[in-house]
C-alpha cells in the first residue's frame, strides 16, 4: 500500500472520521440513561429493550474495528483489510437482527433503512479500497 493514488489518503481520513462518528454514536447508545430511554416512542423503547447482546457487540465490532482499519489505511498497513472485513461483518450482523430477525423492520422507519444502507455501502467500499490498496 506504499504507492497509492493521490485520493487514497484523503478518502482514508474521511473514512476514519466517519467511523469515529460511529464510535461516538455507539458510546451514546450504550450509555443512554433511563430518562433518555423513556423519552423514546414505545416502539423504539421495545426495539431497544429486546435487542440481543450479540447485536450490541456486532455494532461495537463494526465501529471500533472500522476506525482501527481506517487508521491502518492511513498508515498503509496490510492488516487494515482484515479489520475492515471484520467491521463489515459486524455491520451485516447488526443489520440481520434489525431488519430480519427482530420482526420490527417496519418500526425502524425509512431513515433507519437509508442510514444502514449507507453504512453497509461505505463498509463494502472500504473493504474494496483496502483490498485494492494492499494488492
Amino acid at each position: 500500500m506504499s504507492s497509492s493514488p493521490k485520493w487514497f489518503r484523503p478518502v482514508a481520513v474521511i473514512a476514519l472520521l466517519w467511523n469515529l462518528a460511529g464510535c461516538a454514536a455507539y458510546l451514546a447508545d450504550v450509555s443512554l440513561s433511563p430518562a433518555q430511554i423513556s423519552a423514546m416512542s414505545p416502539a423504539q423503547q421495545a426495539l431497544y429493550a429486546e435487542r440481543p447482546t450479540w447485536t450490541v457487540a456486532a455494532t461495537a465490532i463494526a465501529v471500533w474495528l472500522g476506525a482501527a482499519g481506517c487508521l491502518g489505511l492511513i498508515l498503509h498497513k496490510n492488516w487494515a483489510t482484515w479489520l475492515l472485513l471484520a467491521s463489515l461483518l459486524g455491520v451485516m450482523a447488526q443489520d440481520l437482527w434489525l431488519f430480519v430477525l427482530s420482526g420490527s423492520a417496519s418500526e425502524a422507519g425509512a431513515v433507519a433503512f437509508a442510514l444502514q444502507g449507507l453504512v453497509l455501502a461505505v463498509s463494502v467500499a472500504l473493504v474494496v479500497i483496502a483490498r485494492r490498496g494492499s494488492a
